[in-house]
């Protein structure tokens, strides 16, 4: 999406973000390989996307480019403790169809030639119920030729008609996951979590072998094949703004564990990134400040 940061002074700063896409940034920096899986316009904003996706290093061959359409436009607010709030105009963004009308059959067929396929539940909250079970359909296909699927269950009120909806998706994504990333303050609102152990156990019992639950600067739960981890986070002193926290940490504990690392590194490494991403402004760190290398 088109994403504009209100500053102090009132001024709006142009950049792009999402929160999927924020991810798949952040793991191109971390030396990923990685496709992005989406559907824009033929306007100049979405070419300007796709040359800045690219320069990234994330691929852009799965994104289609529908004529007359536009992307989807969010706003970023952030309060003096750098909270951010969020604000959407998407009702009709590019992104909606990637699925639709049968044009999503090559790009739901290519996901069985990735090693990892990464989705959130925003991702979901913009498909019809047609294009989801397309979805469905595809993730259960891939997961039989061996990719593993990481889901991130960002649960954004303003995206679903009741939470009644966001509760009956998430149980029906939930048995395809490899890997859940939810945050504990989403689960919480979503769900009623007491606390990071009720959100693990609510989640395995649907399928997924490990399960990283963030809280903010709280430390993180992990229960994974390899044991229960709970890991601390790294201090901020100036937190500037939050966006892209949760996505940046997923991007750089995938990385860690697609390498080979332990949970535990793993998720040292995400809080390390997730601490510089939370020190600037905006989802991605420009490229040419020093941060921004991982």
């Amino acid at each position: 999406m088109i994403e504009l940061v209100e500053t102090s002074d009132g001024r709006l700063v142009r950049g792009f973000g999402g929160d999927s896409l924020n991810t798949a940034v952040y793991l191109a920096r971390c030396g990923q390989r990685v496709n992005y899986v989406s559907a824009l316009g033929d306007d100049p904003y979405s070419a300007e996307m796709l040359a800045a996706w690219s320069g990234e290093g994330v691929g852009i061959d799965l994104v289609e480019r529908l004529p007359g359409r536009l992307p989807g436009l969010h706003t970023v607010m952030t309060d003096a403790a750098g909270e951010r709030s969020f604000y959407y105009w998407r009702s009709a963004a590019a992104a909606r169809d990637v699925f639709s009308a049968g044009r999503g059959a090559a790009r739901l067929a290519a996901l069985a030639a990735h090693d990892v396929v990464y989705l959130t539940l925003i991702s979901l909250s913009i498909l019809d119920d047609d294009s989801r079970r397309q979805l469905y359909a595809a993730l259960a296909a891939a997961r039989a030729e061996g990719t593993r699927v990481v889901f991130d269950g960002n649960y954004r009120p303003r995206g679903w008609r009741d939470p009644a909806d966001a509760r009956a998706v998430t149980a029906a994504i939930l048995p395809l996951v490899d890997i859940a990333m939810p945050s504990l303050d989403d689960e919480r609102a979503l769900f009623g979590d007491r606390d990071g152990a009720a959100t693990i156990l609510r989640i395995t019992d649907h399928g997924p072998r490990e399960v990283v639950v963030k809280d903010g600067a709280g430390p993180c739960q992990i229960l994974a094949p390899e044991g229960e981890f709970t890991v601390a986070a790294q201090p901020v002193v100036d937190v500037v703004d939050t966006t892209a926290a949760g996505d940046s940490f997923n991007a750089a504990y995938l990385a860690r564990r697609m390498a080979g690392a332990d949970p535990e590194n793993a998720a040292l490494a995400g809080h390390a990134l997730a601490a510089k991403v939370i020190a600037r402004r905006g989802a991605i760190i420009p490229a040419d400040d020093p941060a921004a290398a991982v």
